[in-house]
């Protein structure tokens, strides 16, 4: 808790640098984007510096709420017919193919420019920092190499150089550094000072001039040697990839050049009084606010927490919001996404009597008015593309090794309050930029081959991402921001941290820290894109025979241990008391929240 400012982030040194930041006298917007950069270096198996990085903001300034587009598009050159003509039918989960222009950056800069108040090479300076000096080898990021060390050394020859040197596995409590990926940061604040100008103090001499500067910065990574270096690296290097075939890149320093970040209008629903907002429909976040939908018609509290007709209800609910993700989610700049049904009370009302005693076993998307689409009722992504193409292909997809995500927040005294949610550029799914220190991001496997439906491939559209941070206010101010880490699991896992909130009663750190329970009966958004009809992960400290009742009713329950599902996390405001407040889940060790 706090009167000042407090943070929280995936890992220590990432909130320790957010921290710094207020100290300094940053505001919300700047120590989030110091988290955020911080993160890429930090845990690069969850996120990645050519990843992305969606965010909300709450700016006390203008007293509105604003979502930032923090994912790149496809390229112009790849396409549903060059995929036809290659032979894919399932868009691979590593290599180049899936290569999105990177946002992570740009999103950030344009959120300093726009909201926050500090030039970006203070921003940056923690990150410079961690990277040049170093920073100790911890268990999960040593696990990663460990279980990726062959595949980088065969596939990856520059990630082995820089990850697993002379073929050693850092040992947790070694010091390990990125000199190149703290010289690309170097490059992208010099290129704002020679901009925007110094005083003598060092000080930017009026915010024109710092906007000026970032913008300067913003251009010398899409439009310079940066972007130029990533596309040149990844066609010169052709990668085997799970399909089986090594390819080389398709994006072109055009795709880079024309992309920006933009601020947008957030989608919202209100639940128990409360306004929450996600980003839209081009990330999965609406479906947090589809399953509120349905939930408001129960009486959640009197079920008791974490009871089975509680965790029935939820996933559910959850089921059917996953469903009509599916049928009807994607970039709205190429997909026309019903929102305003799907979010509507006359909806979710009829929706909400499609829940019975027992799991249900179907995908069972909504008619929004022209009747359900056949191809939404199908658990099969990869036969629905087939389909699409014209193909008869019977290959199986190639598993692969999982990767994640991670989050930062912040809110400071004034009522600044930012929800981010990074992700992308995973070391274990593309090889290292030799010269840059990172990886290209593999967001692109989301992406449907059926052109007839949403999410579908197309040039310079948006994949619909899984990354769902959420901010939610309070009579007119803001009151909460949060998220975590998981994929399709993010918008269950913090649905049921902010129900903890706000139906039972916890503070944020008993809300994290409480067991959770998720659906994967929809298909994965991930290659190979998987689906477990009536499928449902616990973790064990959910009661024993609250587990056999939910398999009474049909659920198909895995057990997982009781601390592995996600990692949430988040802060809160009460301007009544002057209260900032900030909690993080214990989960793998390395979050953390702090506050002043």
């Amino acid at each position: 808790m706090g009167t000042r400012g407090v943070v929280t982030a995936g890992h220590y040194l990432a909130t320790t640098a957010g921290f710094r930041i207020m100290e300094q006298g940053g505001n919300a917007i700047d120590a989030t984007a110091a988290m955020c950069f911080c993160l890429t270096l930090l845990e690069p198996h969850n996120c990645g510096f050519a990843g992305e990085a969606p965010g909300l903001i709450y700016s006390a300034k203008e007293k509105k709420t604003f979502a930032i587009s923090g994912q790149g598009w496809s390229p112009q050159a790849f396409t549903i017919d060059w995929c036809r003509k290659n032979g894919i039918d399932l868009i691979p989960g590593d290599g180049y193919l899936p290569a999105c222009v990177p946002s992570t950056f740009g999103t950030w800069a344009l959120a300093l420019a726009r909201f926050g108040t500090m030039t970006l090479s203070q921003v940056l300076a923690p990150t410079i920092e961690l990277a040049e000096n170093g920073f100790p080898m911890y268990a999960s990021l040593r696990n990663n190499l460990i279980t990726n060390s062959a595949k980088y050394a065969e596939r990856y020859p520059s990630t082995a150089e820089l990850y697993v040197p002379n073929g050693r596995v850092p040992e947790v409590g070694d010091i390990w550094r990125n000199p190149d990926f703290a010289n690309v940061l170097k490059q992208l604040c010099a290129a704002e000072q020679g901009s925007r100008g110094k005083s003598r103090s060092g000080k930017s001499k009026n915010a024109r001039s710092r906007i000026a500067g970032i913008e300067a910065a913003r251009r010398a990574f899409y439009e310079g040697d940066i972007a130029a270096q990533l596309v040149a690296f990844a066609r010169e290097n052709p990668v085997m990839d799970a399909s089986g075939t090594a390819h080389t890149g398709l994006l072109s320093t055009d795709d880079f050049a024309g992309w920006q970040a933009e601020v947008e209008e957030p989608a919202t629903v209100n639940y128990r009084g409360l306004d929450i907002y996600k980003c839209g429909p081009w990330t999965q976040g609406p479906v947090f606010l589809q399953q509120l939908a349905l939930l408001q018609g129960f009486d959640l509290a009197a079920m008791g927490h974490n009871s089975a007709e509680y965790l029935h209800t939820v996933m559910e609910c959850a089921k059917l919001a996953f469903a009509d993700r599916e049928a009807y989610y994607g970039d709205p700049k190429f997909d026309s996404v019903p929102l305003d049904i799907l979010l509507s009370l006359a909806y979710n009302e009829a929706r909400r009597n499609l829940i019975g005693a027992s799991s249900n076993g179907e995908m069972r998307p909504g008619d929004v008015g022209n009747g359900v689409p056949e191809w939404a009722t199908t658990f099969d992504v990869l036969a629905d593309n087939r389909r699409g193409m014209g193909l008869t292909s019977d290959t199986l997809p190639t598993p692969m090794t999982p990767h994640d995500t991670t989050h930062c927040d912040a809110v400071d005294r004034a009522g600044n309050m930012v929800a981010c949610t990074p992700s992308g550029g995973w070391i274990s799914t593309s090889p290292v930029v030799r010269g840059l220190g990172f990886p290209l991001c593999t967001r692109g496997q989301i992406y449907y081959l059926n052109p007839n439906r949403p999410n579908a491939l197309q040039p310079h559209k948006r994949p619909r991402s899984t990354l769902t941070p959420t901010l939610v206010m309070r009579d007119g101010a803001p009151y909460l921001a949060f998220g975590t880490q998981g994929d399709d699991k993010q918008d269950q896992w913090t649905l049921q941290y902010f129900l903890n909130i706000v139906e039972f009663g916890m503070d944020l750190q008993a809300a994290a820290d409480a067991p959770s329970v998720h659906s994967i009966h929809a298909p994965s958004s991930f290659y190979p894109r998987d689906a477990h009809p009536k499928g449902m992960v616990a973790e064990d400290r959910i009661a024993p025979e609250v587990i056999e009742a939910l398999r009474e009713r049909g659920h198909e329950v895995t057990m997982v241990d009781g601390w592995v599902n996600g990692r949430c996390m988040g802060v809160a405001y009460d301007p009544a008391r002057g209260l900032l407040m900030a909690g993080a889940s214990p989960r793998q060790q390395i979050a953390y929240a702090m506050g002043w």
